[in-house]
């Protein structure tokens, strides 16, 4: 463990005991803490989306905030979606459209799509969940396919 300060966060629906220097960010700990390895650091500024993860339901850049802000926070984790062993919709999406090829981007696809599917029909922009997210494979073929998927899945859920 490193030096730093004791935390106690909200992940994933567990309160969890990590230390934090005052410079380490949430990816961090989250990664070398807890071992969550979905988020993933590519560029370290928020623009390519492989660290997104949910700060009370909205999509965030796990690697621009601090874990020390992080603190009275309910963090969700990609792999906070399974719930009772059964993939989120949106993950089972990408699975079923084969949305992905080295998978590195998907986790951060997956959680701003869940964040969208969270808020009101009215307030849903697939365009506003997709911005800043970077496929190095190409695969936004695919991608695509696994949103019309899930649009479609939700549109049949809100009217029956």
């Amino acid at each position: 463990m490193t030096e730093g300060s004791e935390l106690r966060l909200r992940v994933n629906g567990t309160w969890q005991d990590v230390r934090a220097t005052p410079d380490d960010t949430l990816l961090d700990v989250l990664r070398r803490e807890l071992g969550l390895f979905s988020c993933r650091e590519t560029c370290g500024i928020g623009l390519c989306g492989a660290c997104t993860v949910s700060r009370d339901g909205k999509a965030i850049s796990s690697c621009l905030v601090l874990a020390l802000a992080a603190v009275e926070w309910n963090i969700t984790t990609a792999e906070g979606l399974v719930q009772a062993g059964q993939l989120h919709p949106v993950q089972q999406a990408f699975v079923d459209a084969q949305a992905f090829q080295c998978s590195f981007c998907t986790p951060g696809f997956v959680m701003s799509l869940a964040a969208m599917l969270a808020e009101p029909p009215e307030q849903r922009s697939v365009e506003a969940a997709l911005s800043g997210h970077l496929c190095r494979c190409g695969s936004y073929g695919q991608i695509t396919e696994a949103v019309r998927q899930i649009m479609a899945d939700n549109d049949m859920h809100q009217e029956g």
